[in-house]
């Protein structure tokens, strides 16, 4: 009996040591993750198009395509870690130019209420070169909302 009573607590113990995952289920819709894409596009743009004093070129991606979908939970609250690639269309004052296959790597939150995404960002702390987290507001989970 003793034996059974501690090969229990050794199979609970383990399953509790196996941390949860979100399901997919509730994993980011095709144009949740556009919006997302597009938002980190469009920061990394703005910062290139001050430093060089240009004009910030009109972005358009499609042919989104998901490779991998990991759920993860980051500051406890459902994440999914996706990677794919995507076609970029610039549209800039004289030319546009389309580009094919470019990968994307990025994390998005849904919040608690379970309407609105967030795009997490992993970066080093400056001062302790620690990671931590940025959030950017991405879009609402209903449609037609516009926050």
């Amino acid at each position: 009996m003793r034996k059974i009573l501690v090969m229990m607590l050794i199979i609970f113990a383990l399953n509790a040591c196996s941390s949860p995952k979100p399901p997919t289920e509730f994993a980011p819709d095709g144009e949740t993750i556009q919006k997302a894409i597009l938002l980190q596009l469009n920061q990394t743009e703005q910062r290139l198009s001050q430093q060089l004093n240009a004009v910030h070129p009109e972005l358009a991606i499609s042919q989104i395509k998901v490779k991998t979908l990991e759920p993860v939970y980051v500051a406890e609250l459902p994440a999914y870690h996706l990677q794919g690639s995507y076609t970029l269309k610039l549209t800039l004052p004289r030319q546009q130019v389309t580009q094919k296959n470019n990968r994307f790597d990025i994390y998005l939150q849904r919040q608690t209420e379970g309407k609105t995404w967030r795009l997490l960002r992993r970066d080093l702390n400056p001062v302790s070169q620690e990671p931590q987290w940025s959030s950017y507001f991405v879009g609402s989970w209903e449609q037609g909302t516009e926050n």
